[in-house]
C-alpha cells in the first residue's frame, strides 16, 4: 500500500486541484496559481454537485437538503481551501475542505458548535471545554486552528486509495501553510474515522475522557470528533506527508482573486505567522 501511495503522490499534480479561499496568503512555494474567478466558481459548483450526489446516494442527505440544481452548499464553502481529486477527463471525483481560523477564534466561531453534542446537557460544557483547550494549545504553539470536513469520495473511487490520498493531501496542505491544530467530524459509516485515526488523528477528549460518538440527524449517520496536530502525523505516514507537501509546489491552484503571497517558504509556528503577516 505504501508503495502504491508513493506512486500516486508522484503524479498527484495530474489529478489534484486546490481552490484557494478569499484573502488567502499563499507561501511562495505554491507556484502554480491561476487567478480566475469564473473557473473558481465553476469548480466550487461542480464540487457541490458531486458532494451532493455522493451524500444523496449514501443516504446521508435527502433531495430536500440540496439546492434546486442538486448542489450541497454550506457556509464553509466560501471560506475554505478545497482539495479536489479529478478523473481522467478533469471532472471532480472526490473532495474535502480545509478551513483555518484566526488566532483569536473561540468555540462560537467554529462549525463544531452546531454538532448534536453541543445541544446535549450532559456533554455541552465538556465539548466546549475540550475545544477551548485545543484553541489555547494552538495559540501557545503559535499555530492556527483548523476544521476539516466535506470529505466525499465517489462510489467509483471508493475501493481505491483516493480517500486516503485526500486525507494525506489535507495534512500536506496544512504543513505547507505553516501547521495547525484542528478538529474534524468523521463519518463512522464509511470508515472515514478509522482512516483518519490511522493517519494520526485521535479522539477529542477532556481530562482523559473522549467525546462520545453521536448520531447526526442532519447527515443521518454516526459521527466521531477527532483532533489532529499537523506536526505529529502517524510515523507510518510521516514520510508520505512530507513527500506530498513537497509535491504540492507543482499542484495547480485556482484563486477567485489574486491572493497575497508570502515572501518566503512557510515555516511552522509563530515564525510562519510573522512571515505571512509581513508579506
Amino acid at each position: 500500500m505504501l508503495k502504491l501511495l508513493e506512486r500516486n503522490i508522484a503524479v498527484i499534480d495530474r489529478r489534484l486541484v486546490l481552490l484557494a479561499p478569499p484573502q488567502a496568503i499563499l507561501p511562495s512555494s505554491l507556484a502554480r496559481v491561476t487567478y480566475d474567478s469564473e473557473r473558481h466558481r465553476q469548480l466550487v459548483r461542480e464540487m457541490q454537485a458531486v458532494r451532493g450526489a455522493i451524500y444523496l446516494q449514501g443516504g446521508f442527505l435527502t433531495q430536500q437538503q440540496l439546492s434546486a440544481e442538486g448542489l450541497h452548499q454550506t457556509a464553509e464553502d466560501e471560506r475554505s481551501w478545497h482539495l479536489l481529486m479529478t478523473d481522467g477527463e478533469g471532472h471532480v471525483s472526490s473532495c474535502a475542505w480545509y478551513m483555518e481560523h484566526e488566532n483569536g477564534a473561540s468555540v462560537q466561531d467554529l462549525r463544531v458548535r452546531n454538532c448534536p453534542l453541543a445541544h446535549m446537557d450532559e456533554w455541552r460544557e465538556k465539548l466546549y471545554s475540550a475545544v477551548q483547550s485545543e484553541l489555547q494549545r494552538a495559540r501557545q504553539a503559535g499555530l492556527r486552528y483548523a476544521e476539516v470536513g466535506g470529505w466525499a469520495v465517489s462510489r467509483a473511487r471508493r475501493c481505491t486509495s483516493e480517500g486516503l490520498m485526500l486525507a494525506l493531501a489535507a495534512y500536506g496542505l496544512c504543513k505547507v501553510l505553516g501547521g495547525a491544530l484542528g478538529i474534524t467530524t468523521a463519518n463512522v459509516t464509511h470508515a472515514s474515522s478509522s482512516i483518519l485515526r490511522r493517519l494520526g488523528g485521535s479522539y477529542l477528549s477532556l481530562n482523559g475522557t473522549a467525546m462520545p460518538a453521536y448520531f447526526d440527524p442532519k447527515y443521518n449517520t454516526m459521527i466521531e470528533l477527532l483532533r489532529f496536530d499537523s506536526r505529529q502525523p502517524s510515523a507510518k505516514y510521516g514520510s508520505l506527508i512530507e513527500m506530498l507537501s513537497n509535491k504540492l509546489t507543482t499542484v495547480p491552484i485556482v484563486a477567485a482573486s489574486q491572493p497575497r503571497m508570502a515572501m518566503a517558504p512557510a515555516f511552522h509556528g509563530e515564525r510562519a505567522r510573522r512571515s505571512l503577516v509581513a508579506a
